[in-house]
């Protein structure tokens, strides 16, 4: 896969990059997929779907996310401010 690179404070793109690795992912539709999306109640994630799409971030936007961290990211939304930050 090719790492995804976007320029900070491009919050829609990241957006949009980041519903099409969930949705490969998680086996959704994209059109399922919102900001407000909860990857577990509304998405179907388990605990074992969570590490992987994390580990799966990482490598596209090629930034580490910490286990504390991780745990606080159950939305698309605090996902993709996530790596707003820290990209």
């Amino acid at each position: 896969m090719s790492q995804i690179f976007v320029n900070k404070g491009d919050l829609k793109m990241i957006f949009e990059n980041l519903k099409k690795l969930i949705a490969k992912e998680l086996g959704v539709k994209e059109e399922n997929i919102n900001l407000d999306s909860h990857l577990v109640n509304d998405l179907g994630a388990d605990s074992l779907d969570a590490v992987e799409l994390i580990m799966t971030i990482e490598d596209e936007f090629e930034i580490t996310i910490n286990e504390n961290d991780a745990t606080n990211l159950t939305t698309v939304k605090a996902i993709v401010e996530y790596i707003e930050n820290n990209q």
